[in-house]
């Protein structure tokens, strides 16, 4: 199995964050693009990103901005988020990245007396043609390139984000990734339809979590899941593996546990 680590707050630079992922014998970064350092723009400096993965022996996946809105009903914020893809799908191509982590955004909803009202469940037609129109753009940019883009879940899909999801799986670009601390943080709500896809599995995100309390992002070892049993689903669909702890002292602690339980 392939393990790597998610672009740490504490680490000012990706030279900080490469000397920590060698240190831990992991394989690859994810570049976050929440990070202001790893804009779009910042990502187009592709020789110096082959050039500081290659002395480390290592390679990167990304993972779009969590803001990602492809659905906005005002075009000019779709458009922005569109024209972002667009070039993370390029800079992927130059890097021979072959993972794009996204998440599903929720969009906004309206508080009424007795319930909430999701504003892209009210205007499903047009939440679908923003979909239809992503899913196109992601295969026309893609192409025969090694490119996957993987849904990540978060907490917990919506009825209409699922009917999404498996509009954009109908295409070979889409697969999906297994966020086992998220889903473990909202009781596992998102399990009967991850498993539904199982085949569909591409990218995983690693680390313990609480249902009771809603936490995540512990480290290895630290909280209620199963590790073995998500390890051993990735292992079976050959899944690379992000240890997506936020600290690096917790990411240590993750990795020695992988080392002491024979996966790594």
């Amino acid at each position: 199995m392939q393990f790597g680590m998610p672009t740490l707050i504490e680490n000012q630079t990706l030279e900080d964050n490469i000397s920590l992922c060698g240190r831990l014998g992991l394989n690859f970064i994810e570049l976050n693009m929440n990070f202001p350092e790893y804009q779009i723009d910042k990502l187009e400096n592709v020789e110096f990103l082959q050039q500081k993965a290659k002395e480390a022996g290592i390679y990167y996946t990304i993972h779009l901005d969590e803001n990602l809105n492809i659905a906005d009903f005002n075009p000019l914020v779709t458009e922005a988020y569109l024209e972002t893809v667009r070039r993370t799908i390029a800079v992927a191509k130059k890097l021979s990245v072959s993972v794009i982590n996204m998440h599903m955004n929720h969009g906004i909803y309206i508080t009424l007396p007795d319930r909430k009202v999701q504003m892209f469940d009210r205007n499903f037609d047009v939440y679908m043609e923003s979909f239809k129109r992503f899913r196109a753009m992601c295969e026309q940019n893609i192409g025969e390139a090694d490119i996957r883009i993987t849904i990540e879940n978060t907490d917990g899909f919506r009825t209409y984000e699922k009917k999404a999801i498996e509009y954009l799986l109908e295409s070979p670009v889409f697969s999906l990734t297994w966020d086992i601390g998220h889903s473990k943080a909202v009781g596992e709500t998102d399990e009967p339809f991850l498993m539904a896809h199982e085949d569909r599995l591409l990218h995983f995100h690693i680390h313990d979590g609480v249902t009771s309390t809603h936490k995540n992002h512990l480290a290895l070892g630290d909280g209620e899941i199963h590790l073995e049993e998500r390890l051993e689903l990735a292992r079976g669909h050959q899944c690379r593996c992000v240890v997506e702890t936020k600290t690096i002292e917790a990411l240590c602690r993750s990795v020695k546990w992988l080392e002491e339980h024979g996966f790594k």
